[in-house]
Order: C-alpha cells, then sequence, then structure tokens
C-alpha cells in the first residue's frame, strides 16, 4: 500500500472512529435539528457566513464518508437557509461530498476490484465507457440505491471524474430542491394549523411525486438523447406500425384496432405466420396421424383383432395442408380489414423509428412492433450444402415418405416430428450432441421419453457431435464424433431441428444499429421496448420464450405500450410461463423444474402423483407418466409444476390458472373435479400433498376419542 492509500485509510479511520465513538449520529436526525432549530436559526441570523460555512463543511464530510443522513441534512438546510440558499449550499455540498467517497472508492479499491473480477465486470465497463453518464444521470434522478452507495461502486468504474461529479451535480439538483422546499416549509410552522397549510401540503406532496417526476424526466432525456438525429414527423399516417403477421404481429393489431386507433400491419409473405404455415398447426396435424396409426399398431390391447392400415403419406401431407386452409380464414386479410387493421403486403423497411418504408410507399407512425419471428436456425456443417436438407419450413413439401429420416436436435421440435414420423413408417434416427433429449427438461423426464422412443424403434443417438455431411453417388450420410470415435450414419432425408434464429436482418435494423441480445433476439425491457423509445419487439424475434402463446403474451404489452407512447408503460412478468412438447407421452410444465430450483439455490418441496393406478388413464390404456409438483417448504404455494402423460398439455392449465392468480395446493384439492377424468390427476396430486402433512401425533388422541364414543 503506498503512502497515499495509507494516509486515505487512516483519515477514514479516525473520522469513522470518532464519529462511532461520540454518537455523532444523533446530531444528523429530524429530531434534533427540531429541538434545536431556534437556536441555530439565531446563530444563522448572526452569523450568516460561519453558519453556511459549516453546513457546508458538515454535509460534505457526511458524504465523503458515506454516512447515511444526506436526506435528513438536505431538510435541515432548507430549514435553516431556505430554499435560495438551501438548495445552493445543499447542491454543491453533496455533490463534493460524492465525488469525494467516488475518488477515495477509486483509489483505495478500483485496481484491486479490476484485477480480481475484471472479466466479469468488462460488459459493464463498456457499457460505463458507452453510457457511463446517462445511467449515472438515471440513477442520481431516480435513485434505485442509496446515494452513498452509488458513489462507492461509480468509484470503481472507468467513468471520468469530472463526468461523474457534472453529472452528480445535475442529478442530484431536483431531489435536492424537493427536499430542501419541504425542510423550508417544515421551518415555518408556528402553530397546529401550519400543519394543513396549502404549502406544507404541496411541498410534501411534491416528496412522494418526486420519484415519478423524476423518471418522466430520465425517459424523457433518454428519449431525446437516441431521438434527436431523427426528425420527427408534423403529421402521423398511423399510430402504430406492426411489421409481421404472425401471432405476435396478428394479436398486436387486433388490440390496437380494438381501441380504434390506427394501425397498419405489413407481411412480406403468409399471413399467420409460421404457427399457422409451418409449424403449431400443421405439426400437430402431422402428430395426430401419426398417433392413430399408433393406436392401430395396439389394437390388439383394446381387444381388437387383426386390425392394419395403409400410410398414404401424400395424403396425410395433403390432409395438413387442408386444416391450414380451413384455419386459414381466422388470420385472412379480409377478416382482419374487417376488423379495421390496414393489411398491407410486401417488404418493410425502417427508415427511422417513425417512418417505415413499404416499396414506395412512406408509412409516417407514432409508434413501431417489431414482430418478425424467426426461422430454423441451419448450422454451418461441411458437406451439409450437398445435401437436400429439411427444416421444420420445407418439411412439409414431402409428399413420398422418407424410408430412413434423421432427426437432428434433441429439442420439441426435433422430438414430436422424430415420433411422429416414426409412426407413420419411417425408420428415425434421433441425434443430438447434448447428453440428453429435451435437455431443458428434468432429467426423468428425459429418460422416459428416451425410453418410450427406444421402444417404439426410433434409434437415440444423444451425445454425438456432427462433423460432417456427404454423398456417396446417390447415398447421403452423416458422420459424428463419439467418445473420441466417429459414426457414419446412411439415410434418405435429414431434418434440421436445432433451434430458431430470430428474423433480424434486412429491414432496416441494422442501419438503427438496434442492440441485440447474445442470442440474436432484440434486446428488450420489461415493457417489450427497445433501445428506441417508440419501437416495441415481441414474439421470437424478441424471445426468450419461442412459443405462439408467449408470442401473444408479450404483443398485448406492445401493443398498449405503444398507443400509450411513453406516458405509462405496462411491463410483462414472466413468473407462470407454461409449455407443452406434443409427444406421446406429452410432457408438459409451468414454473421452475426441479432443475432450476437447484441451479438457482431455491429451497422447495416435491410432491409426486403417478398415473399407473388413475382410473381414466387405465380405461384408456394410457396409465404412464406423473405429476411432479414443486411447493415453497410448509406451504402450498406452487413454484411450478411439470406432468408427463395422456394429455398433460390440457391437464397442465389447472396448475397455469392456480400459479397466475397466487392460488394453492389447498385450493386444487378443495376442488370438485369430474369422475373419471384425466384432471382428477391433479386433484389427487394435491391430496398427496395434504396427506403427507396431516397431524399424525394427535390420531392416537384421535383413536382414543372414537373408542370412547363407542363404548
Amino acid at each position: 500500500m503506498n503512502k497515499t492509500k495509507t494516509a486515505i485509510v487512516v483519515l477514514l479511520v479516525i473520522a469513522i472512529g470518532s464519529y462511532l465513538a461520540f454518537d455523532l449520529g444523533q446530531f444528523l436526525t429530524l429530531e434534533y435539528a427540531q429541538s434545536q432549530l431556534g437556536a441555530i436559526l439565531d446563530y444563522k441570523d448572526q452569523n450568516f457566513t460561519s453558519a453556511a460555512f459549516l453546513y457546508f463543511i458538515i454535509y460534505v464530510m457526511v458524504a465523503a464518508l458515506s454516512i447515511p443522513g444526506a436526506a435528513i441534512l438536505t431538510l435541515i438546510g432548507g430549514a435553516i437557509f431556505g430554499l435560495g440558499w438551501g438548495l445552493l449550499i445543499a447542491s454543491f455540498a453533496s455533490s463534493i461530498g460524492a465525488t469525494l467517497a467516488f475518488l477515495v472508492s477509486r483509489t483505495l479499491l478500483r485496481d484491486w476490484v479490476q484485477s480480481r473480477f475484471g472479466d466479469y465486470l468488462a460488459p459493464i465497463n463498456k457499457g460505463i465507457e458507452k453510457d457511463g453518464n446517462f445511467y449515472l444521470f438515471s440513477i442520481r434522478m431516480v435513485p434505485l440505491f442509496p446515494f452513498f452507495m452509488v458513489n462507492l461502486l461509480m468509484g470503481l468504474t472507468p467513468i471520468k471524474t469530472v463526468s461523474f461529479y457534472l453529472v452528480s451535480q445535475l442529478g442530484m439538483l431536483l431531489g435536492t430542491a424537493v427536499y430542501i422546499n419541504a425542510g423550508s416549509e417544515l421551518a415555518r410552522i408556528t402553530s397546529l394549523s401550519g400543519l394543513v397549510s396549502g404549502s406544507l401540503i404541496f411541498s410534501f406532496a411534491l416528496l412522494g411525486l418526486f420519484p415519478l417526476i423524476a423518471r418522466f424526466i430520465v425517459n424523457s432525456v433518454q428519449r431525446n438523447k437516441v431521438m434527436k438525429k431523427f426528425s420527427k414527423p408534423k403529421k402521423f399516417d398511423a399510430n402504430v406500425v406492426v411489421i409481421g403477421a404472425g401471432s405476435a404481429g396478428l394479436v398486436a393489431s387486433l388490440i390496437v384496432a380494438g381501441a380504434k386507433a390506427k394501425v397498419v400491419l405489413i407481411e412480406k409473405h403468409k399471413m399467420g405466420g409460421d404457427c399457422l404455415n409451418t409449424g403449431c398447426v400443421p405439426s400437430k396435424s402431422l402428430i395426430r396421424s401419426g398417433r392413430i396409426m399408433s393406436y392401430i399398431k395396439r389394437a390388439e390391447e383394446f381387444g381388437i383383432r387383426n386390425a392394419s392400415a395403409e400410410i398414404d403419406f401424400a395424403r396425410v401431407m395433403e390432409r395438413v395442408q387442408d386444416i391450414i386452409k380451413t384455419i386459414e380464414p381466422h388470420d385472412s386479410v379480409e377478416r382482419f380489414t374487417s376488423l379495421g387493421v390496414e393489411c398491407v403486403a410486401g417488404e418493410a423497411f425502417i427508415e427511422s423509428p417513425y417512418c417505415v418504408r413499404v416499396g414506395k410507399r412512406l408509412i409516417n407512425t407514432r409508434s413501431i412492433i417489431v414482430s418478425t419471428g424467426a426461422r430454423p436456425l441451419v448450422p454451418t456443417i461441411p458437406g451439409l450444402e450437398e445435401i437436400d436438407y429439411l427444416t421444420s419450413d420445407s418439411v412439409w413439401e414431402l409428399r413420398e415418405l422418407p424410408k430412413h429420416l434423421v432427426v437432428v436436435g434433441g429439442g420439441p421440435i426435433g422430438c414430436e416430428l422424430a415420433q411422429a414420423f416414426s409412426n407413420l413408417g419411417a425408420q428415425v434416427t434421433q441425434i443430438d450432441m447434448a447428453p440428453r433429449i429435451m435437455p431443458r427438461e428434468d432429467v426423468e423426464v428425459s429418460e422416459l421419453i428416451t425410453q418410450q422412443f427406444t421402444s417404439e424403434g426410433i434409434n437415440v443417438m444423444t451425445d454425438h457431435r456432427l462433423t460432417k455431411f456427404g454423398k456417396d453417388g446417390d447415398l447421403a450420410y452423416m458422420e459424428a464424433e463419439h467418445n473420441g470415435e466417429t459414426v457414419r450414419i446412411e439415410f434418405d432425408k435429414v431434418l434440421l431441428a436445432i433451434g430458431r434464429k430470430a428474423n433480424v436482418e434486412g429491414f432496416g435494423l441494422e442501419e438503427l444499429t438496434m442492440p441485440l441480445t447474445p442470442q440474436g433476439t432484440i434486446e428488450i425491457n420489461a415493457a417489450m421496448q427497445t433501445a428506441y423509445p417508440n419501437i416495441f419487439a415481441c414474439g421470437d424475434v424478441a424471445g426468450p420464450f419461442q412459443f405462439t402463446h408467449m408470442a401473444s403474451f408479450q404483443a398485448f404489452f406492445s401493443s398498449v405500450n405503444a398507443m400509450l407512447g411513453g406516458l405509462w408503460r405496462l411491463k410483462a412478468k414472466y413468473n407462470v410461463v407454461p409449455w407443452a412438447t406434443f409427444t406421446n407421452p406429452e410432457v408438459a410444465r409451468v414454473g421452475l423444474s426441479e432443475a432450476e430450483a437447484k441451479q438457482h439455490n431455491i429451497p422447495y418441496e416435491v410432491t409426486r402423483y403417478a398415473m399407473d393406478h388413475h382410473d381414466r388413464a387405465l380405461a384408456d390404456g394410457e396409465a404412464h407418466g406423473f405429476l411432479k409438483v414443486l411447493t415453497v417448504p410448509g406451504k402450498d404455494k406452487i413454484l411450478g409444476a411439470t406432468i408427463v402423460g395422456y394429455h398433460a398439455g390440457e391437464l397442465i392449465g389447472e396448475f397455469v390458472l392456480a400459479m397466475t392468480h397466487g392460488m394453492g395446493l389447498k385450493k386444487i384439492s378443495a376442488v370438485t373435479h369430474i369422475y373419471p377424468t384425466l384432471l382428477e390427476a391433479n386433484k389427487f396430486a394435491a391430496n398427496a400433498w395434504r396427506n403427507a402433512r396431516l397431524p399424525e401425533k394427535y390420531f392416537p388422541w384421535a383413536e382414543r376419542f372414537f373408542r370412547w364414543q363407542r363404548k
């Protein structure tokens, strides 16, 4: 430790030791100031300069030593010096003291912290270097942390000392003025009637309104900073322009139109997006055909002999298209136009946050909602370009069933399509580099689905890393590395289902330098707001959950906030997020899994119910799977639920409802469920939780009581 650091440490020890030893904190209370206010005011009237100097020095020392009490000192300053002089003295004293604390932290700790935790702090340092002044201004205006903590933490960052002082001086000015004003009003009270004076009430109303006023100012500063290089139109053609007519865009458009605002919906391809055309609807239609075939194969279990069927794969795929066409009118231009949405076909380009171009047409708009969705992720693997590979977008063009289909990917899409094609008669190999399929679920779930797939003849190959694709004449093959050895697999068709990539290219985001997340989605806050305050994003392009129902969920917040135009912001919460994978058995979940609870060190208790002896499941020949509910220890509050089994995607709804409205397992246990239905399983799980917590220590007393009654 050099001499400078040693001197600072010695001074800090002396100052803080004196503060504690002489209990100097008693003098930094409103009660003490009120008891001595008359004497202090007399001294100030006779010796204004020395009184102001003493107050200034005390304030600087309190701020420099990071002693809590700045708010009280500010009130006292207003009471002693009034609004004008009080604001002048306290404003400079607080900023100078904060800067001294900042310098102490920087001198003593910054080098050590940066050398020890530099890798972790790199993103923070980068952000501070880019927008440190605005971050500091925001915190000063809307204090999320005590100011003394801000002083110390900012000293560890690369922000310049001069910038720290100037931003602090400006950022704390409004808050200081509000407190000084309140203190000056307190000093004028000479009777009980003064407690209800208009000026005093107004001053304390300002204290309550200060966070809202400050937040409004911060938002205005941020908006002006980002938007200042774009000219705002004098007149707007629309309140909201929505780019992309998938699930998120359709819902957002309907909400805006329903509020009687002008909305323009732009779609370059098909209305309905992935969900209708290449995702949920076609995949579930295909799964249904495969499921029917699986029941025919199991016909003898149900007492039906000699059942057989021949698969017309082309007809299966035509049925898929028929179902899409049946649902299509729900998402059609005609329907949405009739509901007040202006639908425009073409490629959108965001010229500025206020202007979207479609062809030669320019649309001036107050807000923009980006809902451009995502597309299948195609990995960079040698030889892939030589193979006529399939994705979840192009697989629906097949009209001939592959003899041997390789499915790359162990997530929901890969698992659903692997089983569906297997049920329809294809030989299926499912391969993934992860150690297990369905890696987002608990291990026992993955194991159960793997066992089911294996029993159906699907070759599940996990922990295999793809290294090469190739062709030997008409024969296609792939190579993968497993435990240091090369594995070669020949196939007719390969389906890539390893994830989805957000559509963020080609429509103006690059020109706006729109910030993206490490996953490649648009970076948004809880209000669905991007770095540009009037541009919002929702659905797959925003993430983090690429589900149709979550796209609709986000669309609500996007559309409402886009219409409100910054006057108010609704914020989304993701504490209740359900999803299902439609394999057989289905896998459905809401909230935490056991693995996630352990990962985040969240204490929990587990209640299980096995479907093996469930009456309706037995009657339907589907008595397999389980329910698992995580609850807060000692309470019935639900942290998460996982269901594996027949119609799990339907059964999970009761737990979603309970978690959304804060209901626990006792409420589910108290509900009458129809017999015999699968839904009873939820009640049985809730009953299992209650039964495990019966007061067994009182049972002997109950037994004695009932024995006595029988005498």
